[in-house]
């Protein structure tokens, strides 16, 4: 129990060393580019375009503080939150490796295990993107190709057909409840966009949260 105290200390300390640390440098960038090109800041634009979008901002980022940790854990949510590209690729990663490890994300073992994927996926894609870096521009005659732009359009329907057969086939009665709210909303609603997953993810957690206890009540779960 001490061992498992300790570690999750280290991860509490040196998550929010990189979480700040990240902050810092993602703010610092501005401020060098500001200073370089000798351009200051639009004081009016600035508050204007805050107001505008940071209250949606801060609402997302509570919402999915309290969507993503009890999944991904603590070491996983900190380098989730670091990483990014939460709901795309680290969540699916990690659930897929507690499954595959077949542990608890409530475990010491589940807690390793999300934090192991999790990284592991974030080295593979940044020595990706450093290969598609420096390969775009030799590669850019077949990757502009007539012939393979339809593939290129449906690499994301690929990947989350490839992920959703995997989750509904777990157990389609709950996850066909998710499914249909979120092709009504997304149909019927046009305002809602790629911009809206932040908002929609825990939405779509709760509705399934609501509709399983439902089913659940009256015996219709295996």
């Amino acid at each position: 129990m001490k061992e498992n105290s300790a570690y999750l200390d280290s991860v509490y300390r040196y998550g929010a060393i990189w979480n700040i640390g990240m902050m810092i440098l993602l703010l610092f960038f501005p401020v060098c580019v500001g200073l370089i090109f000798d351009a200051g800041l639009d004081w009016h634009g600035f508050l204007l375009g805050l107001l505008a979008t940071a209250p949606m901002y801060w609402a997302v980022a509570v919402i999915e503080v309290f969507t993503y940790i009890p999944m991904l854990g603590a070491g996983g949510s900190y380098l989730s939150f670091v990483t990014g590209n939460i709901s795309n690729l680290k969540l699916p990663v990690a659930l897929n490796a507690l499954e595959q490890a077949d542990v608890s994300i409530n475990s010491e073992e589940g807690e390793v295990t999300s934090t192991i994927a999790i990284a592991v996926s974030s080295i593979v894609t940044t020595l990706i993107i450093i290969l598609g870096v420096i390969l775009i521009v030799p590669l850019r005659p077949v990757l502009s190709a007539p012939v393979l732009e339809p593939a290129f359009a449906q690499i994301l329907p690929a990947l989350f057909g490839g992920l959703a057969v995997v989750f509904i086939s777990k157990n389609w009665k709950i996850a066909i409840a998710p499914l249909i709210l979120m092709l009504v909303l997304f149909i019927f609603i046009p305002a809602l966009n790629a911009g809206t997953v932040g908002i929609m993810v825990p939405v779509g957690v709760l509705f399934t949260i609501g509709v399983s206890r439902i089913l659940y009540k009256k015996h219709l779960l295996d």
